[in-house]
């Protein structure tokens, strides 16, 4: 049971650090000039996807898709997040 448990945590820490740090990352791009170094570091990222995946069933139809935008403030944010939660938990 604690191994579920840990692995949800892992996952929670994860997406959560990633959401945090998008965000941030994107917020600190609008404030950056256009065509700006540090712009494009914190901005640019690389893009998982999965999917789309259409299930056909006649009567329903449907489409299932992924897609998570990684970039350095991201991996910054499991960081924090993991941190935060380790002291806190």
């Amino acid at each position: 049971m604690a191994a579920k448990r840990r692995i949800g945590l892992v996952a929670l820490v994860f997406f959560l650090g990633v959401i945090v740090g998008s965000v941030v990352g994107e917020m600190i791009g609008l404030i950056l000039p256009e065509g700006n170094v540090m712009r494009e570091l914190f901005v640019s990222g690389k893009v998982l996807k999965v999917g789309p995946l259409d299930l056909d069933l006649i009567v329903l139809s449907l489409t299932f898709g992924f897609s998570l935008k990684v970039n350095l403030i991201s991996v910054l944010g499991i960081v924090v997040v993991a941190l935060l939660l380790r002291m806190y938990a």
